[in-house]
């Protein structure tokens, strides 16, 4: 019986082990981004921005990322503009944060539907960028 107690043990603390060293940690770095602007050049340099800070940090601690879209740069985040879907899942699927502030979204009548599936949403991006800041990330405007 004590022999079979040990072994169930020793078996639940190596699973343990093995299912914490499969579990990242928390980055070293967080950066925040605006994006306000409209459709143009800045929508292009965000890819590349995100890119190299993430390719810069890969073997220094990593980098946790968000995008927060206001004003005329919520637009980059609706459904309707599908030359940038792919390029924005590819940021979310490598762990970027993608959000829309619910203010501007009220103003400009966009509902929640009308964003691609993959982007959240914050209350205010002013709140949010303040929010994150007092966590400690830089922030990129």
């Amino acid at each position: 019986m004590k022999k079979k107690l040990f072994l169930t043990l020793t078996a639940l603390v190596l699973a343990s082990v093995v299912a914490l060293s499969q579990t990242p940690a928390t980055p070293k770095h967080k950066t925040i981004f605006q994006l306000t602007e409209p459709q143009g050049g800045d929508w292009n340099t965000l890819f590349v921005h995100v890119q190299n800070l993430q390719d810069a940090f890969r073997n220094d601690g990593g980098v946790q990322v968000e995008v927060i879209f206001f004003a005329q740069g919520i637009n980059m985040l609706r459904k309707t503009n599908t030359a940038y879907e792919e390029r924005l899942k590819k940021l979310k699927d490598s762990g970027v944060m993608l959000a829309a502030c619910q203010n501007v979204m009220k103003l400009y009548g966009i509902k929640s539907e009308d964003l691609f599936p993959f982007a959240t949403e914050v209350d205010a991006a002013v709140a949010e960028l303040t929010r994150r800041q007092e966590a400690g990330y830089a922030y990129i405007h």
